[in-house]
């Protein structure tokens, strides 16, 4: 019905009296007949041409109605090709978002669009491992459940152990005043200790024939040696363990050590680079304060020579002075007063020249 509504005949022929035929002959011009009385013979939907005349009077009426039931069914059959269209172009436009989306998926190969088979074997891989994960977690939750099962059984164990060693403590200890009047017995406080070192010795003894019995009796294939062997084992690894550790710490407080050695060496070094300038400033005062004593040490010498040569010349004439006063002093027993007078002027003179050489 949809080709037969769609063809361009029906916009050119409103009165639906041409014949329509299949296929390529849907164009063919031909002679226009009326419609008439449907003959339930032959199944004529036109009519034939016997029942024209006999329907002529009634044909216009039964063309309007077929025209507009026709004209009714095509515009139906529009609406419904356009909601069809319309779910068409929603449909195209759901692909391309899908197609869009699964685009750069990893299970796409480079360079290809995604295909359903890319996508049903992608989900069908992601549904085998979710199984497997499913399996896996199950047996993790039944693996659980034994450890939590197990747990509670040594914990158990464990209490009803720790409640027997607090009984076999209270049976062992005595009383406290019992043990008190003991220890403050000296006599039985002496026995108590002999029984006690006695007690050790036989120990010893004891431990050193158990040692050589096992070392008799050991063997790598007996039932001890072998537990021996694997707690030996064990006891390596334990060691090994702890090995590693108490590197890994030694390694790491030799680390802070030497960081805090480093901090103190910078310190140290910017303390003796302080040092050094100033040691600089105070050699370079120390040659300023040497040359300064040198200089000094010159003018002391200087000033000592000076010295010197004043005494020598104090002494040359103090021996004058007193060779004069030797010849004044016989001049005056010899001569009289008034020679004495004039020669006592000459050593006053001699004696104000000598202390201006002084000075």
């Amino acid at each position: 019905l949809v080709p037969l509504l769609l063809s361009p005949h029906i916009d050119r022929e409103d009165d639906f009296g041409g014949d329509f035929a299949r296929g390529n002959t849907a164009g063919r011009q031909g002679v226009k007949r009326n419609f008439g009385v449907i003959d339930d013979e032959d199944d004529d939907i036109f009519g034939s041409k016997k029942a024209n005349l006999k329907v002529e009077e009634t044909a216009p009426g039964m063309t309007t109605g077929m025209i507009l039931s026709l004209r009714e069914s095509l515009k139906n059959c529009q609406d419904e090709l356009s909601n069809c269209q319309t779910k068409l172009e929603d449909a195209k436009s759901e692909i391309q978002k899908w197609r869009s989306s699964f685009q750069n998926e990893s299970f796409v190969p480079q360079s290809t669009t995604p295909e359903p088979r890319f996508v049903v074997s992608y989900l069908q891989t992601l549904r085998s491992s979710e199984e497997s994960l499913r399996e896996q977690l199950e047996k993790a939750k039944k693996k659980e459940a034994a450890f939590i099962v197990t747990f509670a059984k040594r914990e158990q164990e464990i209490a009803e152990l720790k409640s027997a060693v607090r009984d076999l403590r209270a049976q062992l200890k005595p009383p406290s005043m019992q043990a008190r009047r003991l220890l403050l017995d000296p006599a039985i406080h002496e026995e108590f200790t002999r029984l006690k070192n006695l007690v050790e010795e036989k120990d010893k003894k004891v431990k050193e024939l158990q040692d050589n019995i096992n070392a008799v009796s050991f063997t790598s294939q007996s039932k001890m040696g072998k537990m021996i062997m694997a707690k030996c084992r064990t006891l390596q690894e334990e060691n090994e363990e702890i090995g590693n550790q108490a590197n890994e710490g030694k390694i790491h407080e030799l680390g802070m050590k030497l960081a805090l050695q480093k901090s103190q060496n910078a310190e140290l070094r910017s303390q003796f680079e302080g040092l050094f300038k100033q040691m600089d400033k105070l050699t370079s005062d120390v040659d300023r304060s040497n040359e300064l004593a040198v200089i000094m040490q010159e003018k002391l010498e200087e000033k000592e020579n000076e010295i010197q040569r004043l005494k020598h010349g104090m002494e040359k004439n103090s021996v004058v002075e007193e060779e004069q006063t030797t010849v004044l002093a016989t001049d005056i027993v010899d001569g009289g007063d008034d020679d004495a007078n004039v020669d006592g002027v000459t050593p006053i003179k001699v004696k104000i020249e000598s202390e201006s050489q002084l000075d």
